[in-house]
């Protein structure tokens, strides 16, 4: 009875991560009313300058952190390094510690 429940609470909290993972995207590699296509540069500007981004986006709903008319991984890898650069990365981790 015990290993029943257990396996209907685990494919229900499976079934509740799959519900919440990230759908496809109908937008990528699609050129925007412009004709553009955000690439890697595009992205690591948006990462730049995403907490600037966020905060007008709170109070105006046309302005967004992320462009949807991507060309798909080299504009996340573009957007994840400007956001990196912006929050300092991992280089501080990894400095060694002085002691006194």
């Amino acid at each position: 009875m015990r290993k029943s429940v257990a396996l209907v609470c685990v494919a229900l909290a499976l079934l509740l991560l799959v519900g919440c993972a990230a759908g496809a995207n109908g937008y990528l590699y699609t050129p925007n009313s412009q004709g553009i296509v955000a690439g890697f540069w595009r992205g690591l500007w948006h990462g730049l300058i995403a907490p600037v981004t966020f905060l007008i986006s709170i109070f105006n709903h046309h302005v967004q952190m992320y462009e949807v008319h991507n060309d798909g991984g080299w504009y996340d890898l573009g957007f994840l390094l400007g956001m990196s650069c912006v929050f300092g990365g991992g280089a501080h981790g990894a400095t060694r510690a002085t002691r006194q």
